[in-house]
């Protein structure tokens, strides 16, 4: 499928894909839904703790090197893991400005590390954060009671209702330790009936700049 860059709202860049008119991160801005999403209603849950973070779409790297930055500033240890079944080109790569916009230009090499490690390695990326990048299919995702966290950032319901679907997120359910929480930009009432089908406790927040709700998904004990 033919991609392009694009700029968001924000400032900051990201992937379209003409074929299905979607972006690999809100138009309205690819930083901000980073931020609001993923870091103030999940990573922050766990301020001063260590946390084991599971990433549904690995993508540009973006959510990765928010949650490095971050994490710093909630003195956390960081284990993640970001599954991706088709990913970036370098020169895709070369065209983010994650860490010009993010006034992160000491950190780049960070950035940089994040995409050249190999899939399927575990790496320690300083003394308080690691990755594995998996080059994995969602519906192959077997993990039992792991993570803490699921940032999960499919692509949109409308050309992927696959990925939102019970079975899928029953598996996110399995992965989640108890008490553990997941993320996700989607507000759709289809996407809440999968996730309380397979047990979750669902929790519907403002969303995001340009959109008005966002769920919270918790594994109850």
């Amino acid at each position: 499928m033919e991609r392009e860059i694009i700029q968001t709202e924000d400032g900051s860049t990201t992937i379209h894909i003409k074929e299905w008119n979607e972006n690999y991160h809100s138009k309205h801005g690819a930083i901000q839904e980073a931020q609001h999403v993923f870091i103030k209603n999940g990573l922050a849950l766990f301020a001063k703790q260590p946390v084991s973070i599971l990433e549904i779409g690995f993508g540009t790297g973006l959510n990765a090197f928010i949650t490095f930055l971050e994490s710093k500033k909630m003195e956390q240890t960081i284990t993640y893991t970001g599954v991706e079944a088709y990913p970036i080109s370098a020169e895709e790569l070369e065209a983010m400005n994650y860490v010009t916009e993010l006034n992160a230009d000491d950190q780049k090499p960070v950035y940089d590390q994040m995409h050249q490690i190999a899939w399927g390695e575990r790496v320690q990326i300083d003394n308080s954060f690691s990755l594995e990048k998996r080059q994995q299919f969602f519906e192959a995702i077997d993990d039992v009671q792991q993570f803490d966290l699921i940032y999960f950032d499919a692509f949109g319901y409308r050309v992927q209702p696959e990925l939102w679907s019970t079975e899928i997120f029953r598996k996110m359910y399995n992965a989640l330790k108890d008490n553990g929480v997941l993320v996700t930009y989607a507000a759709r009432g289809v996407v809440k009936r999968s996730m309380i089908e397979v047990g979750f406790t669902v929790e519907k927040l403002a969303g995001p700049p340009g959109k008005r709700e966002m769920f919270r998904a918790t594994k109850k004990p």
